[in-house]
C-alpha cells in the first residue's frame, strides 16, 4: 500500500485553520481552504470532501487535495456539508482537528442558508408589493370602461380575465422560457382592441422570456405610444450571441410632454421593475425629429 511520507505529521496550529475558515468568502470555500492546509500539513496525504448530489440520493466527491492515496479512511461528518475524510497515516492529527472545526463550518453554513432564505421572502414581498400595485392600476380602465358603457357584466368580465393574466405574468419569472414575439405582439393588440395608429412589425423566431410577461410589456408600451398621440409604432427584434432586444418605437409628442407615462398599461415604474425580475432592462429615449424609442433588452448566453 503506497502512504504517505513517513515523516513525522507536524502539530497543527488550531488559529491557522480558524482563520482560513473564517475569512474564505462562503463556507464552500472555507472547506476547500481547510482541505489545502489539511492536505500541506499532513504532508500530501490526500484529504477529500464529500457531498450529496443535487438531487440528495448519493455521495459524490466534491473538492479533493493532495496527491499521496490511502486505502484505508476516516471520516468526519460536517452535517448537511457532508464528510471530509483523511488517511490513516496522518488521521490521529488531522481527525481531531476537523471535528473542533465542524461547529464554526455548521455556523456558516446556517447563516448563508438564512441569508438566501431571507433575500427569497424579500423578493417574494416586492413581487407581492408590485402585483397588488399591477392589479390596483391595471383594473382601472376595464372598471371604468364598464361604468361609462353602463355594462356592469362586460367589465367585471375584462377585469377577471386581466387578473388572471397578472397572475400568470406574476409567475412567470424565468427568462428562459421561449415565446414566439409576432404572437406576443397580435395578442397584445387584440386585448387592447381597436388603436388610432399603424403598427408594423419585423419579428421573427423566438424570445427568451415567457409569453405572458412579454405580452403584458409590449401591451404597455403600445398604450403607452398611443397615449402620447402616436400614429405609426413600429415594432422590431434583433438578436445577438449575448443579447436579444426588442424595440418599440413611435411618433408621438415624445417623453417631455407626459403624455407617454399616461398609457393605460402597467406604468414605467412598475414596468421596469416586472422586467428587471425577468433579468431585462427597459429603457426609454427620446427619437428626432419627435416620438420615443423604448427598448426591452435581455442578455444571456443564446
Amino acid at each position: 500500500m503506497q502512504g504517505a511520507p513517513e515523516a513525522a505529521i507536524p502539530a497543527i496550529q488550531a488559529p491557522e485553520l480558524i482563520v482560513a475558515v473564517e475569512t474564505a468568502a462562503d463556507v464552500s470555500s472555507a472547506v476547500a481552504a481547510l482541505l489545502d492546509r489539511l492536505a500541506r500539513i499532513g504532508r500530501g496525504e490526500r484529504v477529500e470532501w464529500w457531498r450529496q448530489d443535487e438531487e440528495g440520493k448519493a455521495m459524490r466527491l466534491h473538492h479533493a487535495e493532495g496527491v499521496c492515496p490511502c486505502r484505508r479512511r476516516t471520516a468526519v461528518p460536517l452535517g448537511p456539508l457532508g464528510v471530509v475524510t483523511v488517511g490513516e497515516t496522518a488521521a490521529a492529527v488531522l481527525v481531531p482537528e476537523v471535528t473542533r472545526l465542524v461547529p464554526l463550518l455548521r455556523r456558516r453554513f446556517d447563516a448563508e442558508r438564512l441569508i438566501e432564505v431571507t433575500s427569497s421572502l424579500a423578493r417574494r414581498n416586492e413581487a407581492l408589493q408590485d402585483f397588488a400595485a399591477l392589479v390596483a392600476h391595471e383594473l382601472k380602465t376595464p372598471l371604468v370602461t364598464a361604468l361609462r358603457m353602463n355594462d356592469a357584466e362586460h367589465g367585471l368580465i375584462a377585469a377577471l380575465e386581466l387578473v388572471d393574466s397578472l397572475l400568470e405574468a406574476a409567475r412567470a419569472d424565468d427568462c428562459g422560457e421561449a415565446a414566439c414575439a409576432a404572437t406576443c405582439l397580435g395578442e397584445a393588440l387584440r386585448l387592447l382592441g381597436a388603436i388610432p395608429a399603424r403598427v408594423s412589425a419585423e419579428l421573427a423566431g423566438a424570445v427568451p422570456i415567457s409569453g405572458t410577461a412579454l405580452r403584458l410589456v409590449l401591451r404597455n408600451l403600445i398604450a403607452n405610444a398611443v397615449a402620447a398621440g402616436a400614429s405609426e409604432i413600429n415594432v422590431h427584434a434583433t438578436a445577438t450571441a449575448r443579447t436579444w432586444t426588442l424595440t418599440v418605437d413611435d411618433d408621438g409628442v415624445g417623453l417631455d410632454d407626459g403624455s407617454y407615462a399616461s398609457g393605460s398599461g402597467l406604468g414605467l415604474s412598475l414596468t421596469r421593475r416586472f422586467v428587471a425580475r425577468l433579468g431585462a432592462t427597459l429603457e426609454l429615449a427620446p427619437r428626432v425629429p419627435r416620438g420615443t424609442r423604448a427598448t426591452l433588452a435581455i442578455e444571456g448566453e443564446r
